[in-house]
């Protein structure tokens, strides 16, 4: 049932949630700040200390998604369809937030806004691929004739 949800939609919404629900509301440097700031720390066998930040988890989230999206893409439903135009959606919602709001003009922004296009960008290529391919067994059966 939800196969046709894209989920960079929740990756944007949890975004959003930091950016307005945070009280960072049109405080750029505020957000800028909190994707920065450790929430942790890890020592490492070699002595390094790996700080991980909000940022970090927001690039490794929209990674894991993108490999999902990916794998959904691969589908030959009629929802795959419906899912590749809402990615869509959501891509252009991540632009506009980008270009327009403030607080959204960062890299963490731009990595998970690209990696959502590259999301619609496979699906479409995956599913026009895959349309060629089963065309293609098509015509090899009529070949002879």
């Amino acid at each position: 049932m939800l196969g046709f949800f894209p989920l960079f939609a929740l990756i944007l919404i949890a975004y959003n949630v930091v950016a307005f629900g945070g009280g960072f509301i049109f405080d750029s440097q505020a957000i800028g700040e909190a994707l920065v700031k450790p929430i942790t720390s890890i020592s490492m066998m070699s002595g390094d200390t790996w700080q991980i930040t909000l940022g970090d988890i927001f690039i490794v989230a929209s990674l894991l998604i993108l490999f999902i999206e990916i794998v959904k893409s691969t589908r030959t439903e009629q929802s795959s369809i419906i899912n590749h135009a809402m990615s869509m959606l959501v891509f252009i919602v991540f632009l506009i937030e980008f270009i327009v709001l403030e607080g959204f003009g960062n890299t963490t922004f731009f990595l998970m806004m690209a990696m959502s296009l590259l999301d619609v960008v496979a699906g479409f290529t995956v599913t026009i691929s895959t349309a060629r391919r089963d065309l293609g067994i098509g015509e090899g059966i009529f070949a002879g004739s």
